[in-house]
């Protein structure tokens, strides 16, 4: 997928945290720490420095969600982290992403901590981050 492309699905998919700009993107995917996976209407972009990987942002048309998507881009985030070293993953979710959080809690990810007003809608207004973990050295 190319970076407009990624851009794309992104805004379709967010408000809040803002969407990505092609150019954000771009550099992402030219760092060689960092990996894209792919499904048909969705991606997922991680990277993984040391022993530590970290979701970046994970996507999936509104449209085609609920299909399984989510759940192969996440196992895929495992495998690919994993062959790349990584023992923990951990991302940022939005407080009020209860069906992102109940994705990642079903892929063996916990609730680690808040990141209070890390995230700012178009309004104005802020929004509290879940910080969640995985243990990438079992299974």
């Amino acid at each position: 997928m190319a970076p407009d492309a990624l851009a794309a699905l992104h805004a379709r998919c967010f408000t809040t945290p803002r969407p990505w700009s092609a150019a954000e993107f771009a550099d992402f995917l030219g760092a060689p720490m960092c990996f894209l996976l792919t499904e048909p209407a969705g991606f997922l972009l991680g990277r993984v420095i040391a022993d530590e990987a970290e979701l970046l942002t994970v996507a999936v048309d509104p449209a085609a969600r609920r299909q399984g998507m989510g759940a192969r881009l996440l196992a895929g985030f495992a495998a690919t982290a994993k062959a790349r070293g990584a023992a923990t993953a951990f991302l940022e979710v939005a407080a009020s992403n209860t069906a992102a959080q109940a994705l990642y809690r079903q892929a063996g990810w916990v609730v680690a901590g808040r990141r209070k007003a890390y995230y700012h809608a178009p309004d104005g207004t802020a929004e509290d981050a879940l910080v969640m973990t995985r243990d990438l050295s079992h299974g």
